[in-house]
């Protein structure tokens, strides 16, 4: 439409002067209806001086940013200085200016968990970390304890359940129960058998531990060692920083029909804990991925991030993988199983995939016939074979 006249009556110029039904008794001069048409538009638009020239690039008005609820925020500041966001998104100092860096850490939204220790304890609140080791460093400032005495963590249960243990996802709504050292012990075991029964998995941030113990094997009848001992030592020689992996395969290395030694801690438990021996999972039983709305995701490399819940393709694949890698290897890990998913969901051969985990993954030295079996997991996975 054309017409500028609304119901608040501003019109422009046209609309007022312009030919219509009235007719006027006389025509004013020239230079008097120069005049009367200024006078007109000083009435209508209220006499506004002339504005002064703009400079460039601050033609357009920004829309305020909205305001983020942050408990972090200071409370208490009284009013708003230059810059600062009113009640209704808008500035103290005449709106937000073009070119303003964006809002300094402690401003953002950030995300808040809560943990407690496992034997029992007050809770805690933790944020602000982005993978296992760092997380790890928040619980122990929490509680005022050394990081090193951080063993590792179960979510949503105090119990030393290797169901629930925390890898490389927490569930945003997950509570973090952190397990700490307790009691030393020293134990010599007879390998009579090439198997010794045991699963290893570590924390992430440097202690290979106990996560399964199989029914009737060497281990299983050696009622001292517990699944959640942490492995300091065989033989005498220090594991404190070897990943999983390497324990296993020292374990495996082991002469048959020989006696080793162990040097193990427990963690410490609560009273309702104290002379249970400690379920490992249950084979096929599946990663726990979280509970949450969604997840976050702590990679040993690179920043954490918020992701959704894993598709079902995701969480049977992961859980086959997991398998496969306690079959060849003697470990579970969940976080090693999801990465292995992730680098082999668009791959079209077993042979991109090996060069795959050889880049991302080559110090694990996958045999062939490993890389082969996890392809074939991917794949039945995909097209729903479980």
């Amino acid at each position: 439409m054309e017409t500028s006249r609304d119901t608040l009556g501003h019109g422009t110029g046209k609309d007022r002067s312009g030919a219509g039904p009235r007719t006027r008794k006389r025509a004013p001069s020239s230079g008097q209806c120069g005049a009367r048409e200024h006078r007109r538009r000083e009435n209508f638009l209220g006499a506004l001086p002339p504005s002064p020239p703009m400079p460039l690039g601050l033609g357009r008005r920004k829309k305020a940013p909205p305001l983020v609820e942050n408990e972090e925020a200071e409370p208490g500041r009284g009013g708003l200085g230059v810059g600062e966001s009113g009640p209704l998104g808008g500035s103290g100092g005449g709106g937000p200016h073009v070119g303003l860096p964006p809002p300094p850490p402690s401003l953002r939204p950030r995300l808040v968990f809560h943990t407690q220790l496992a034997h029992g304890s007050p809770t805690g609140r933790i944020e602000g970390f982005t993978n296992v080791k760092e997380l790890y460093g928040k619980i122990a400032e929490a509680f005022r304890l050394p990081p090193a005495e951080v063993m590792f963590c179960t979510l949503n249960t105090h119990k030393v359940d290797m169901e629930k243990l925390l890898g490389g996802q927490i569930g945003l709504e997950d509570f973090i129960f952190a397990h700490v050292k307790g009691q030393r012990k020293e134990v010599e075991v007879f390998k009579s058998e090439e198997a010794l029964g045991l699963t290893i998995t570590d924390n992430g941030a440097g202690y290979a531990f106990i996560k399964r113990i199989k029914e009737g094997s060497v281990i299983d009848r050696i009622q001292v060692i517990s699944v959640g001992d942490m492995i300091e030592s065989i033989n005498g020689q220090n594991l404190l920083g070897c990943r999983h992996y390497e324990v296993a395969k020292m374990l495996k290395d082991l002469p048959r029909g020989r006696t080793f030694t162990l040097k193990l801690t427990e963690p410490r438990k609560a009273f309702d804990m104290i002379s249970q021996r400690s379920a490992g999972a249950r084979p096929g039983s599946g990663p726990q991925l979280g509970t949450g709305r969604g997840t976050l995701r702590l990679r040993s490399r690179g920043p954490a991030t918020v992701e959704e819940l894993p598709s079902a393709f995701e969480e049977k694949a992961i859980e086959k993988v997991d398998d496969l890698l306690e079959s060849y290897m003697g470990i579970r890990d969940t976080e090693l199983a999801a990465t292995m998913v992730e680098l082999g969901r668009d791959k079209r051969n077993p042979d991109e995939l090996a060069e795959a985990l050889d880049e991302r993954l080559g110090d694990f030295a996958f045999p062939d016939e490993f890389v082969f079996d996890v392809w074939g997991a991917i794949g039945d996975a995909k097209v729903g074979r479980y």
